[in-house]
């Protein structure tokens, strides 16, 4: 009689334990009923909270800036600093031709070495205001194409500046250094490892729709 007792009492442990693990709560409370299969009943699959958990627990996908992208934002630059270059040599020349009252001496070779250091300093300041504010020139930002550190940051003044110094002694060789991207084994550029930046494609901006309620 003992024996049978204690059975039968087992028996009903078992269920209760049972029927425990099948409730909301879990045995534990509500941190092991989140994970249960009857709570995933009461998710609400179109909870922007949820969407945006979900989209953000993808890995993310660099994508490799192709040659012709990286020449389509040079020629759109190109465009912008020419006007630009033309607009910096007339603040500098209108003004000599007015207060020495003769024109400005470029045959002379001093200042001719001036006037290039003047405007090779007007487009380095283009691309380091650009390279630290957003990482996209004008011309970037039309190819969708945006540099960044090799650890994935923000340029400061230092990296924009070590970028567009070897920039400039990659482009010298008829351009070697950028055409280097085809045979690289990660597609980079010369003046990319020696300064230590990188191109990447630029994802478009989703473009946000109300909720409605």
């Amino acid at each position: 009689m003992h024996r049978r007792t204690q059975a039968i009492s087992g028996n009903r442990l078992k269920e209760y334990r049972t029927t425990a693990a099948l409730a909301p709560g879990g045995l534990s409370g509500d941190n092991q009923g989140s994970d249960s299969p009857l709570h995933d009943r009461h998710r609400d699959p179109m909870d922007p909270a949820q969407i945006d958990c979900q989209e953000n627990t993808d890995p993310p996908q660099v994508q490799i800036v192709s040659l012709w992208r990286r020449l389509g934002a040079l020629l759109y630059d190109g465009i912008l600093l020419s006007a630009l270059l033309l607009l910096a040599t007339a603040c500098l020349i209108i003004p000599y031709d007015l207060l020495a009252t003769r024109p400005y001496p470029h045959a002379d070779w001093l200042y001719r070495t001036l006037l290039q250091l003047y405007l090779l300093a007007v487009i380095a300041g283009f691309y380091v205001y650009f390279w630290t504010h957003g990482g996209q020139t004008l011309g970037m930002r039309s190819w969708r194409v945006r540099v960044v550190r090799a650890d994935g940051g923000p340029l400061n003044t230092g990296d924009a500046l070590r970028r567009f110094a070897w920039a400039a002694l990659s482009l010298l060789p008829l351009g070697l250094g950028l055409w280097w991207c085809l045979v690289d084994r990660e597609h980079l550029a010369w003046h990319d490892r020696a300064s230590g930046t990188r191109l990447l494609l630029a994802r478009p901006k989703a473009a946000t729709r109300p909720i409605k309620a």
